[in-house]
């Protein structure tokens, strides 16, 4: 029985597992972050982070410690030069352990096991933001207590300058507001010249419409009496010549029955 019998074997004999051990911490140190089972990525945490330990702090006695484990001198400067200063200010923890899902041919469970320093970016379009609780108020007030100065002098300094900055505030208004309604009042003014110059068009096209229907009016009165007294003269003609013939008939009519 193995009862509290520390790591797993992974199906491997022991020389087999410690090369699987190295050549995953040696990938993981290169690529930061590689995709593998769930059981590999718990035992690989437990194997690489102590060396990430010993490569915060850059000496021969450490690069050696850390050879000995990985075999591979590409790894360990990688370790040393790059690794190990992002990770100084970082007590443990260096790696993250992601679950994908299973594998379709086998149905392993596999996972992501990534260096954190390397892979802690947030998405975008995410706020940073704190979320609100039942003690935001309680939270906010000794921030706030936290914060205020503690000395009279600093106290009256700090209200002197926002106060300052509240006027400041408040004359930016006062500014805006008066341009704003300069503005409005130039609008108006131009919107009512405009009204009134149409009203003056309007008048003017009013009164040349009526001149001409006046005339054309006058003109027709005139061209009628003109019409008529044509019409009487020709028919005072026609009568003149009617009458005449008349006459000639009769004196015609005279001399033929005085010649009887």
């Amino acid at each position: 029985m193995r009862h509290r019998v520390k790591g797993r074997k992974l199906g491997r004999t022991t020389p087999h597992r410690k090369a699987t051990l190295r050549a995953l911490s040696s990938a993981l140190i290169r690529e930061h972050r590689i995709e593998t089972t769930v059981a590999k990525a718990k035992e690989l945490r437990t194997f690489v982070e102590p060396l990430i330990t010993r490569a915060k702090v850059d000496n021969t006695h450490n690069r050696r410690q850390v050879y000995s484990n990985l075999q591979d001198k590409v790894a360990v400067t990688e370790l040393f030069e790059t690794v190990g200063p992002a990770a100084a200010d970082r007590p443990g923890g260096y790696t993250r352990v992601l679950k994908l899902g299973f594998r379709v041919g086998d149905a392993a469970e596999m996972a992501v096991i990534e260096l954190v320093d390397f892979n802690d970016v947030q998405p975008e379009g995410k706020d940073s933001k704190k979320k609100k609780t039942r003690r935001a108020g309680k939270t906010n007030k000794s921030e706030e207590t936290e914060t205020a100065p503690k000395s009279k002098k600093g106290a009256g300094k700090t209200a002197a300058k926002e106060k300052a900055a509240v006027e400041e505030v408040e004359s930016t208004e006062a500014e805006e507001v008066s341009a704003e309604t300069a503005e409005s009042k130039d609008t108006t003014s131009e919107v009512e010249e405009s009204a009134v110059e149409t009203k003056d068009e309007a008048a003017k096209e009013e009164k040349e419409e009526t001149a001409t229907a006046e005339a054309a009016e006058v003109e027709t009165e005139t061209a009628e009496p003109t019409a008529e007294k044509s019409e009487k003269k020709e028919t005072e003609k026609e009568s003149d010549e009617v009458v005449a013939k008349e006459e000639e008939k009769a004196a015609n009519d005279d001399e033929e029955e005085k010649k009887k």
